[in-house]
C-alpha cells in the first residue's frame, strides 16, 4: 500500500477540479472554487502552499498539501504559537480508493516530510469532526485531539 507524492502540475488542474465535484470530496471540501484558485495561483499568491498529487500503483488518486501556518492568514491555531507551526490538507479523489488506509498513509508521508523541515515544532490540523476517517487517520499517526482548541496536534 505504498503511495508517492508528486508536485502538482498545470496538467493536474482538470483532474483536481473533477475530484472537488465528487460527492465524497465535496462533502468536506466546501467552496471548491477557493481550492481551485489556490492551485491555479500556487506559483504566485499561494506560493507558500506545497501542493501534491497522491500516486498509488502509478495512478493519481488524491491530493494533499502542507503549509507554514503563519502565512495562511487563518486564525484557528488556538493557544499554539505561529512560529514553527505547519498544517496539512489531504483527500482521496478516487472513491474506489477510500476505506483502504490510504488516507493514513498520506498523513504519515506528509507528517514525516514536514517534521524534517528546519524550524518545524508542530503540525496542527482541523478536519470537520464528522469526518471520522480523517480524524482516525490523524490519531493513528500519533496526533492528539486538543479538546480546548478543537484541533489535532503533533509536536516534536
Amino acid at each position: 500500500m505504498t503511495i508517492e507524492l508528486r508536485k502538482f502540475e498545470d496538467t493536474d488542474l482538470q483532474l483536481f477540479e473533477a475530484w472537488l465535484s465528487k460527492a465524497h470530496v465535496a462533502k468536506w471540501y466546501h467552496d471548491p472554487e477557493d481550492w481551485f484558485l489556490e492551485v491555479r495561483e500556487r506559483k504566485r499568491e499561494f506560493h507558500f502552499l506545497h501542493h501534491y498529487i497522491v500516486i498509488h500503483q502509478s495512478r493519481p488518486i488524491g491530493f494533499c498539501q502542507y503549509y507554514l501556518f503563519a502565512y495562511s492568514g487563518e486564525d484557528w491555531h488556538g493557544k499554539y504559537s505561529l512560529e514553527g507551526t505547519y498544517s496539512i490538507d489531504y483527500m482521496i479523489g478516487e472513491k474506489q480508493y477510500t476505506g483502504q488506509g490510504l488516507g493514513k498513509r498520506i498523513v504519515a508521508y506528509l507528517t514525516e516530510k514536514i517534521m524534517k523541515l528546519e524550524g518545524c515544532e508542530r503540525i496542527i490540523v482541523q478536519p470537520e469532526m464528522e469526518n471520522l476517517a480523517s480524524c482516525g487517520a490523524l490519531l493513528s499517526n500519533g496526533y492528539a485531539f486538543d479538546e480546548e482548541n478543537k484541533l489535532y496536534i503533533l509536536e516534536k
